[in-house]
């Protein structure tokens, strides 16, 4: 057990916008609007996923909608809502909040509903990275329902979604309102047991995104490398560096979609690298051979200060370091790969696992 107090916060939101592969919401605004609950609250306290009780029932709670309208239209207090919501339709009360991904502002959005109720958050969450579509969560797709799901939007206009035939309906509905409530809102979801939190989600990433985002920190402080910072904290690879010249980027269908391509620069000189996204990076294809894709995490950073760029920050201009690491094992069976592989965006290639070496 540990404490979120302010000054967590900053390197939270770092790490775990490296960890968001570009989406998951602007994580220096849900720094601001966590901070701010903080301050007038106190800590948020977190608990490891073997410190739960078998009695308790945790809710989990996310944004949902494009990252691009998230920066313009920023998110009140809607989690909170949701959360009640879900509390009434099924007559449990939350004992803990959980998130739903790693990434971005989603990292710190259980703490917004934690610290209004006086809840602890879990150090785990559904995805160990950012995806765009909420069936994508490994509670899912390892047999937890994902309804009934409340919805809500900033202005008190709450939707329920009580039964649907499976998480794929549950991401068309919930995203169908979403675009009707702007393009962002916010939801939670049934209750869930310390048993199926245990065997389900990817643990202990919000410690996680601490560390890294901790690392970045430090390394600037001290002049230093804050790209080999990260890698000594996390298993990874640079995949390439340079600046960007070219981007593509359009809000449709309620998610940011779109490619940048970035000139190499150093070693990469002479090099093109592409990479496609839907809030979060996809693919990155070097010139026009696929060097790393999904669910493996693909992680656009400011190559002098380590910063985490999402997609919807990226500019001309910019000189980015391009960084890979392998995703959680959970993503990497066959039905894992099946919910959020290539193939479920599109893509007619095998998935491969990402080559450290």
């Amino acid at each position: 057990m540990w404490n979120v107090v302010e000054d967590d916060l900053e390197s939270i939101a770092i790490g775990a916008g490296i960890l968001g592969t570009g989406g998951g919401g602007n994580p220096y605004i849900g720094m601001l609007r966590a901070k701010q609950l903080i301050r007038e609250n106190g800590p948020v306290k977190v608990l490891s996923p073997d410190e739960l009780d078998e009695s308790d029932y945790i809710v989990c709670v996310g944004g949902i909608g494009a990252p691009t309208v998230g920066i313009e239209k920023v998110r009140d207090n809607q989690s909170y809502y949701a959360l009640k919501a879900i509390e009434d339709f099924t007559g449990k009360k939350a004992s803990a909040i959980i998130s739903n991904e790693i990434g971005g502002s989603n990292s710190v959005e259980p703490l917004i509903p934690a610290s209004l109720a006086g809840l602890p958050v879990v150090d785990a969450d559904g995805m160990g990275r950012a995806f765009p579509e909420v069936q994508m969560k490994t509670f899912f797709v390892y047999g937890i329902p994902a309804y009934p799901m409340a919805v809500c939007d900033e202005k008190g206009n709450t939707a329920l979604i009580t039964e649907a035939l499976d998480g794929k309906w549950v991401e068309r509905m919930a995203r169908a309102v979403t675009i009707q409530m702007g393009a962002v809102a916010c939801y939670a979801l049934a209750p869930m047991t310390a048993h199926q939190i245990q065997t389900t989600a990817v643990l202990n990433t919000l410690s996680l995104a601490k560390e890294l985002g901790e690392a970045v920190r430090v390394a600037r402080t001290a002049n230093e490398d804050p790209i080999e910072a990260l890698m000594n904290v996390q298993s990874g690879k640079v995949l390439f560096q340079g600046k960007i010249i070219d981007l593509d980027r359009q809000t449709t269908a309620g998610f940011a979609k779109g490619q940048v391509v970035i000139e190499g620069m150093g070693e990469y000189e002479s090099n093109k690298l592409t990479v496609e996204f839907q809030n979060e990076n996809l693919v990155a294809r070097l010139n026009s051979e696929i060097i790393c894709i999904v669910p493996d995490l693909i992680c656009i950073v400011d190559t002098e200060r380590g910063e985490p760029i999402t997609t919807e920050l990226l500019r001309y201009g910019f000189r980015v370091t391009v960084l890979g690491f392998p995703a959680p094992e959970l993503w990497k069976t066959p039905e894992g790969l099946a919910t959020a592989g290539p193939s479920a965006f599109g893509y007619d290639v095998e998935y491969a696992d990402l080559e450290l070496t």
